[in-house]
């Protein structure tokens, strides 16, 4: 069954940055290229000539979804914690919706940027309902259109009947989903999900990124998402950028990651070369639930 769209976002909902900001023409963008998210050449250090990010460039057009594919500690993590404006850059510069928004010395605020962001560890507050941590921020918007966007929003992550709940009285899955609720209500021009499924089972991992990629596609949302997992990665995905030691190694569909470009990718970690292992093998945790992936045996 399709997945409903969600209703437009309430007008006051919209937040507009003053100052600080610079729009490009086309010109400065690929050709036939036109990015909601454009990065150009970040470098990041948190200690001195230790890089954790070196001269990345990329662009993502609007309503489209990208896997950031790494091993841990790769990189991923800090890469969409500069784009939601958490973290300055020392070097480049990120546009959205070819409005510059970082560089060093510019940050724009991330409540400024209208992004969305689902966190690993789920972030969700403890004294509060599953309604209120849904409808946390809305409390300036006007009361019926927040009731109705609250209750639509409820009904797409299939917690109509869990709405008075605690987190603590929730699984691990049903708490991603509060935590998915609570960025997608906000209406995002652009999600990004830093590990959603790294504390959850296979079966678990399947469905939340099954529900973030059907509802980022039904509401054209750009979707940048952060794995570890290869066989996640390659059956949901249609674009893998790979990530190793702070740099882009490749930006491929997936029909075109195969084995050996793997190999490289996680060469030295030894959890992934595992999981390498068992592919090779036919022995892909996510069964039938996932598309047979290029060059491994199904």
């Amino acid at each position: 069954m399709k997945t409903p769209v969600t209703p437009a976002l309430h007008p006051a909902a919209r937040l507009l940055s003053q100052g600080g900001s610079a729009t490009l023409t086309t010109s400065h963008w690929e050709d036939g290229v036109d990015p909601v998210l454009s990065l150009s050449r970040v470098s990041k250090s948190f200690q001195p000539a230790v890089p954790v990010l070196r001269d990345i460039s990329l662009q993502v057009e609007a309503g489209t979804m990208v896997c950031l594919l790494g091993p841990s500690g790769c990189g991923k993590t800090t890469l969409l914690r500069l784009i939601a404006g958490f973290e300055a850059p020392d070097a480049g510069e990120i546009y959205l919706i070819k409005r510059l928004v970082s560089r060093p010395g510019l940050v724009v605020p991330p409540e400024q940027r209208h992004i969305g962001m689902v966190f690993q560890d789920y972030a969700l507050f403890p004294h509060m309902t599953v309604r209120r941590n849904i409808a946390f921020g809305l409390f300036r918007w006007p009361a019926a259109w927040r009731r109705t966007r609250l209750a639509e929003m409820l009904r797409l992550v299939g917690l109509e009947d869990l709405a008075e709940r605690y987190p603590h009285e929730l699984s691990g899955g049903q708490q991603q989903r509060v935590a998915i609720a609570r960025v997608l209500v906000q209406d995002p021009d652009v999600i990004l999900a830093d590990e959603p499924v790294s504390a959850v089972d296979p079966s678990l991992a399947v469905s939340i990124v099954t529900l973030l990629r059907d509802l980022s596609h039904e509401s054209r949302k750009t979707l940048l998402m952060n794995l570890h997992s290869v066989d996640l990665a390659l059956g949901y995905f249609p674009r893998i950028v790979g990530v190793r030691d702070g740099r882009v190694r490749f930006d491929l569909s997936p029909d075109r990651v195969g084995p050996e470009l793997l190999a490289e990718l996680y060469a030295g970690h030894r959890d992934e070369e595992r999981q390498l292992e068992r592919l090779r093998d036919g022995q892909n945790p996510l069964g039938a639930a996932c598309r047979p992936l290029p060059g491994f045996r199904k």
